[in-house]
């Protein structure tokens, strides 16, 4: 028997998982996924660890993980990229990754946001 969900692109079951939120979370998510399109056209979606949003380029950039409270935007190497507005507000004892907790009155430094995304993606290429 065919597993419907196997045949769908990660693309797909991004776009799934924004509709299914239904929130302010899917409405996060949704503007995270923009501004990572938006700094890298490049960005591969993938959709790993039973249904976490992950961009690749050259490597792991970040993940989208969606919680009751927050939205999570975990940078895979996020210790080494430099963050002159302090985007980073969590996982921040980690020797290589850390995160962005979104919550859902915030608003998106969305200039510092894209120069992190930009950050990440010409770290893998080094």
């Amino acid at each position: 028997m065919n597993d419907v969900q196997s045949e769908k692109t990660p693309a797909q079951k991004i776009d799934e998982r924004i509709a299914e939120l239904g929130d302010w979370r899917g409405d996060m998510l949704s503007r995270i996924r923009a501004l990572i399109k938006a700094a890298e056209p490049q960005i591969v979606e993938e959709w790993k660890w039973r249904g976490v949003p992950t961009w690749y380029r050259d490597g792991m950039i970040c993940t989208g993980e969606t919680y009751k409270d927050k939205v999570k935007m975990t940078f895979a190497k996020g210790a080494s990229l430099p963050d002159p507005a302090g985007l980073f507000n969590s996982s921040l004892d980690g020797n290589v990754r850390r995160a962005i907790d979104f919550h859902e009155d915030d608003v998106i430094d969305e200039e510092a946001l894209l120069a992190l995304i930009r950050a990440a993606v010409a770290l893998n290429a080094s």
